[in-house]
């Protein structure tokens, strides 16, 4: 079996085709893969670090913007999509796969729309609660939908559709609560974690500077905080500037990055985080009550409606970020800290709702598409 993964633009379109990947890989060794990605996406890198190969094609994002200079971006993409499309098509002629998966972003149309094209049997994954630009322009030509969220009537295919969750790291489904604090050596407090991105957000980062100001007063819980990449250059001053001194506060934990993500978030007791796909299937996978602001500048307010999903479903609080303060921040966490039975009945549905073969389903998809494929031969 040949496969070609397509994806790109971000880590929550690329770490779910890797997963997969990687799943093929074990389960059927003898399975080619490519990966195809637009030129200088930060696919390259990730997918190059574990091993896979990938092509790319000319592509870029379409920006919601009037700005001068989006206006020319969107210009330029609009009459180089032709190209784009041949070199999707020559990657494709000269790999010749059975199955083509796009699993989200720009980078994926040209090559899932060349595949189509081509008759080759396409799937295509979205994490996120609502269908972003590309999987609405490419559900009418794939083969089959798989969603992260329940939400078949979104799409114009219902029929195509199937959920299939998105995938996660195994860590973050297996991790015991007890034995993950014991390795942190966490025990006898409850632990708060929160997190804005790889990069942070600033505005955000400065509500959690209040937020740190307030706990400090009594230190009644653990509170591991990742600034991003960019907070990290001012927000240990930014915080010592609101009169925290955070060598007088070791239950405070600054970082710039979380490196051991699965091993904290099962530790925790509640996190506060954006409303990414990716981030919201990790929160499902390990059970954590979450707090989630959706960040608003986001295309199709996808972190709304994927945090809204979950508060549906009694799984989640959500505070859009114009509501968001500090002090409320703080007084949502102590109020759900203080209520047991409610941490554990979001846990619970959390739970319910979470699909923990994601992997798997994404694989089986894949393996349909591939012995309907062989029948019609």
């Amino acid at each position: 079996m040949k496969i070609v993964f397509t994806c790109g633009g971000t880590g929550g379109h690329i770490n779910p085709a890797i997963a997969v990947a990687k799943l093929i890989c074990a389960k059927r060794p003898e399975t080619e893969i490519l990966f195809a990605g637009a030129d200088g996406g930060m696919e390259v890198g990730l997918v190059g670090r574990e091993g896979f190969p990938i092509k790319t094609v000319p592509i870029s994002n379409f920006r919601r913007s009037l700005k001068p200079v989006d206006v020319k971006n969107n210009i330029n993409l609009l009459f180089g999509i032709p190209h784009s499309i041949k070199k999707a098509r020559e990657i494709l002629e000269e790999f010749g796969p059975d199955v083509v998966v796009g699993t989200g972003g720009y980078a994926s149309f040209p090559t899932i729309y060349s595949a189509a094209k081509l008759g080759i049997p396409t799937a295509i994954h979205e994490s996120n609660a609502i269908p972003g630009l590309t999987t609405s322009i490419l559900s009418r030509k794939v083969d089959m939908i798989m969603v992260g969220f329940d939400s078949a009537d979104k799409y114009s295919s219902p029929e195509k559709v199937v959920l299939t969750g998105t995938p996660v790291r195994e860590d973050f489904i297996f991790l015991k609560k007890s034995d993950a604090k014991r390795q942190l050596g966490l025990e006898d407090k409850p632990l708060v974690v929160s997190t804005w991105g790889s990069l942070g957000a600033r505005e955000m980062n400065k509500k959690i500077a209040e937020f740190i100001a307030l706990e400090t007063r009594t230190d009644e819980f653990y509170h591991i905080h990742a600034t991003g990449r960019y907070g990290w250059r001012w927000m240990p001053d930014y915080v010592k500037k609101l009169g925290v001194d955070l060598s007088s506060h070791p239950n405070v934990d600054m970082r710039e990055y979380i490196y051991d993500m699965p091993v904290v978030m099962a530790a925790a007791d509640l996190i506060i985080c954006r409303g990414g796909a990716s981030t919201l299937s990790e929160i499902m996978a390990s059970a954590t009550p979450a707090i989630v602001v959706p960040s608003p500048n986001v295309a199709e307010n996808h972190q709304e409606m994927n945090a809204r999903s979950l508060e549906k479903q009694g799984a989640a609080v959500v505070i859009l970020e114009k509501d968001c303060t500090g002090e409320n921040l703080y007084r949502t966490t102590k109020e759900m800290l203080d209520d047991g039975c409610r941490l554990e009945s979001i846990s619970s549905r959390l739970r319910e709702i979470s699909v923990l073969d994601s992997a798997e389903r994404i694989y089986s998809v894949i393996c349909s598409l591939y012995r309907d494929k062989n029948k019609k031969a």
